[in-house]
């Protein structure tokens, strides 16, 4: 087992304009994480304590009970299903390391907290909204990108992860570290970019603002690398906390398709009647088929896929409106999700077997493989009308 001595020669120390600062690399599911963090503010003795939270994840880790009153019904109706996905994703993924290792995810931010109210230090929250930061990569993804990132989770499900305490150590040393986030950013540029790079300008700038001569961060290992650069640099944090319109080409691509396919019903009933009533079927029958299909294919409810069925040749013609908005809605009514499934998430999320038998996980599947199914149909069915009347 790495023991916190080994773990101490990661920590890292700055000299900047008089202030000294240093930072402590950590794992959120290390228990050896935590004791360095007490033992380095201990000896320290800091005039300010910097975590990298924001205030929405520091009040998720002060009331961790909070999660269980999470309604799966508004958060379809405010169209943040994939970023709650993402989200459980992450959080999962950390939460079954943590098992692994005997621990609980944060507690070397919690032991942070904690430092900072036994000594009366300021405690600053030096990381950006995690709203901001998934927002800013989701609209700068893009479609392919998007898909890679999904088609990248889809083969990595169920996948079986073992780690022991000497691999985090071993992680959290800089030659590591930056290794690991060298091939994120060849696999993922943006992801990179926003998820790292952005987020080390952005704590590098809270931490030399914090309060006193002397200053310990708290951060994730993969931070430290970019933030002991950022530290001697000035950074425009309006940038990097703007949320980036959404590309008008996709709103473009929204309202054309259904002009155009509008415009191709009426060509073909002005050629005859049989053409139109044969244009509109197939496209009914591609949207319809493949929307229920797909919706079926994740076990949704049989009024779930009825919905998905009925709605989604409206829906694709619809820019506002989205066929699995309608069909989860109809899952989490019907199949309504209990404090015991969002409890059992991090486990359930994991297994293909126990992840269809959660009914909040089943309902964000509803919703995001009922609008693939309707999104596929769409372009078949456009295709296939524009090859029969040309």
């Amino acid at each position: 087992m790495a023991n916190v001595g080994n773990m101490e020669d990661n920590v890292v120390k700055l000299e900047y304009q008089g202030k000294e600062i240093i930072l402590i690399p950590t794992a959120h599911v290390s228990k050896q994480s935590a004791e360095l963090v007490r033992k380095v503010i201990n000896e320290e003795k800091p005039e300010s304590i910097c975590i990298e939270l924001d205030e929405g994840r520091y009040q998720n880790l002060q009331n961790p009970k909070a999660w269980k009153n999470t309604d799966v019904v508004q958060i379809i109706k405010s169209k943040k299903v994939g970023f709650l996905l993402a989200n459980i994703v992450l959080g999962s993924f950390q939460k079954k390391i943590a098992n692994q290792l005997g621990t609980v995810v944060g507690q070397e931010m919690l032991q942070g907290i904690d430092s900072a109210k036994e000594t009366g230090v300021e405690l600053v929250l030096a990381d950006r909204d995690i709203q901001v930061t998934f927002l800013r990569i989701w609209r700068k993804l893009g479609f392919w990108g998007k898909c890679k990132l999904f088609f990248s989770l889809l083969f990595s499900f169920g996948e079986e992860i073992e780690i022991s305490s000497k691999d985090v150590n071993d992680l959290l040393k800089e030659e590591t570290l930056e290794s690991v986030i060298s091939e994120m950013r060849k696999k993922f540029p943006v992801i990179g970019e926003v998820l790292i790079s952005e987020r080390d300008q952005y704590l590098a700038h809270k931490i030399k603002k914090a309060r006193g001569e002397k200053v310990v961060a708290i951060l994730g290992g993969a931070h430290v690398p970019g933030v002991k650069e950022e530290i001697f640099k000035s950074q425009d944090i309006s940038k990097i906390t703007e949320v980036p319109r959404g590309s008008p080409i996709f709103k473009i691509i929204g309202w054309a398709i259904p002009v155009i396919i509008v415009g191709l019903f009426i060509y073909g009933f002005a050629l005859n009647i049989q053409t139109g009533l044969q244009q509109i079927s197939v496209w009914v029958i591609w949207n319809s088929g493949l929307a229920a299909l797909f919706t079926a294919l994740v076990l949704g409810h049989p009024l779930s896929i009825l919905t998905a069925l009925v709605v989604a040749p409206f829906t694709s013609m619809n820019p506002f409106l989205a066929c699995g908005w309608l069909a989860g809605l109809v899952e989490a009514t019907i199949r309504k999700p209990t404090v015991q499934d969002i409890n059992n998430i991090s486990q359930d999320i994991f297994s293909f077997k126990r992840f269809f038998r959660n009914r909040f996980l089943k309902v964000l599947a509803v919703v995001i493989m009922a609008n693939i199914g309707s999104s596929i149909g769409t372009f078949i069915a456009g295709t296939n009308i524009i090859k029969n009347l040309f």
